[in-house]
């Protein structure tokens, strides 16, 4: 046989074998993302220095085209108690790898956890994270030992107090029924999952102290996650609850710190006294009310993506010497509505998808002394009647950020002795927005006022110097 024959009879079976193998289209848009079975991997019930049992999810490509995986990575490194296994291979990070459309590959997962011996929160938390197309999408891996209180769908029917020690862990929710109350010490800490909640329909006791805040957060622990918003979902007072109290607290990272509504039909006004209290990074409002008593003294609520403050159809509240300030990073999302929102309707959804408008709700009376509504937008106040009745409500001594072409609030009888359009000058945002020195909040306040909370959010004496300070924080050592 001649070598061209002979090279010919190769050439035939590799044509056919290549003609054979699909084309391996890859989708590369960036909207193309992985799907997985659970977004977080727990491991519960875990003891210490004995290696968990191994758990495993899907990543799946739910897409008509192969999808090509950049990166796999285990974020703790070598240094993680996980130790994680890409489709039978061990390893601390995977790379090019690629699934059919339609297919999916395994992932597993196990871990030991080193001993804690204290009440300290024993919890481990590390992450897998994938890379493709241009996104970052990741799974936590979260293990707890014996040193925690988990709680997942309890429901409080009796009155129950929380001492502090162990940290609680709320899973998914917490429901306190009507004719209970939670009580909450000193120095606790309440962490929550993702979409995670607190249900009152009793009355809640946040009894903190200047010296231990009860603290309320995400229970996302990675420094990177210190800041970032939306982690949980929100404490809700709901119509039923009442004497409800939250007192040096500092509610971190969630999607709203406080929600407070009666529905119009109800005829009810559930009530909250809150005080030296901070409320910071929610992805929506601080504090959103509807048809509620609020009374608020020494109260910060920073950074939301919507309002720090949301006053909704009617009610009655009073604020003193309270810090709303709104600097919302836009990294995040494009906040719309300012600091302060205070109108007499709101919009809901009946049971058919239909949208229905409330309106001409009737505020007993809104107050806000002595307080700095402040934030990055041009026009941090809203007040609004869906049908342009006069609300009732009262601005007086506060700085204030009011657009100079907003001349109906300038000239408003109601917003009395403001400082507009001067920065008030934080020296520590985003946490306490403590002031500057040259802060012209500084002795701006009516000291009338400050004699009812001699203290501030410190614990620093407003009757001291030549006169109070406007918002939360007095400004020590001038």
């Amino acid at each position: 046989m001649s070598i061209r024959n002979y090279l010919f009879l190769l050439i035939i079976p590799a044509a056919l074998f290549f003609s054979c193998q699909p084309e391996r289209n890859y989708i590369e848009d960036r909207d193309a993302r992985l799907e997985f079975t659970i977004d977080t991997l727990f491991f519960d019930t875990v003891f210490t220095t004995v290696g968990t049992v191994t758990e495993a999810f899907k990543v799946k490509n739910p897409h008509n085209q192969f999808i090509r995986i950049d990166n796999i990575t285990l974020a703790g490194g070598a240094s993680s108690v996980f130790r994680i296994n890409v489709d039978g291979e061990s390893g601390l990070r995977f790379s090019d790898l690629e699934i059919a459309p339609h297919d999916s590959m395994f992932v597993f997962v196990e871990a030991t956890l080193d001993p804690n011996g204290s009440e300290d929160i024993l919890r481990i938390q590390d992450s897998i994270v994938f890379q493709s197309n241009g996104n970052f999408q990741d799974i936590d891996l979260v293990a707890w030992g014996q040193d925690v209180h988990m709680i997942a769908g309890l429901v409080l029917d009796q009155s129950t107090t929380w001492p502090a020690g162990k940290p609680y862990l709320i899973i998914d929710y917490l429901y306190v029924d009507t004719l209970a109350s939670l009580s909450i010490d000193p120095g606790v800490k309440v962490y929550l999952h993702k979409n995670a909640g607190i249900y009152v329909a009793g009355s809640l006791q946040v009894n903190g102290t200047l010296e231990e805040p009860v603290w309320f957060g995400g229970d996302r622990l990675e420094a990177f996650y210190e800041h970032i918003p939306g982690q949980w979902g929100f404490i809700y007072l709901s119509e039923t609850s009442h004497s409800n109290l939250i007192s040096h607290a500092e509610i971190h990272n969630g999607t709203i710190g406080v929600l407070i509504s009666a529905s119009p039909e109800s005829g009810r006004m559930p009530d909250l006294e809150i005080s030296s209290t901070i409320i910071n990074r929610m992805s929506s409002s601080g504090i959103y009310a509807l048809n509620a008593a609020v009374t608020g003294t020494n109260l910060v609520v920073g950074d939301c993506g919507g309002s720090c403050l949301a006053l909704n159809y009617g009610g009655d509240y009073s604020f003193t010497h309270c810090t709303f300030a709104n600097y919302w990073p836009s990294g995040f999302s494009m906040r719309q509505l300012p600091a302060l929102m205070l109108c007499d309707y709101f919009g809901t959804y009946d049971g058919d998808g239909n949208m229905v408008v409330y309106t001409n709700g009737v505020f007993e009376n809104a107050s806000f002394r002595n307080s700095i509504i402040y934030g990055a937008h041009s026009m941090e106040l809203l007040i609004e009647s869906y049908n342009g009745l006069q609300l009732n409500y009262l601005i007086d001594h506060c700085l204030m950020r009011i657009h100079k072409d907003s001349i109906r609030y300038l000239e408003d009888l109601l917003i009395t002795n403001i400082i507009n359009n001067e920065d008030p000058l934080f020296d520590s945002v985003p946490i306490v927005y403590e002031l500057d020195s040259l802060s012209p909040a500084i002795d701006a306040a009516w000291p009338a006022y400050a004699v009812e909370l001699p203290f501030d959010l410190n614990g620093n004496n407003r009757l001291d110097d030549d006169a109070p300070d406007l918002g939360a924080c007095e400004r020590i050592g001038l």
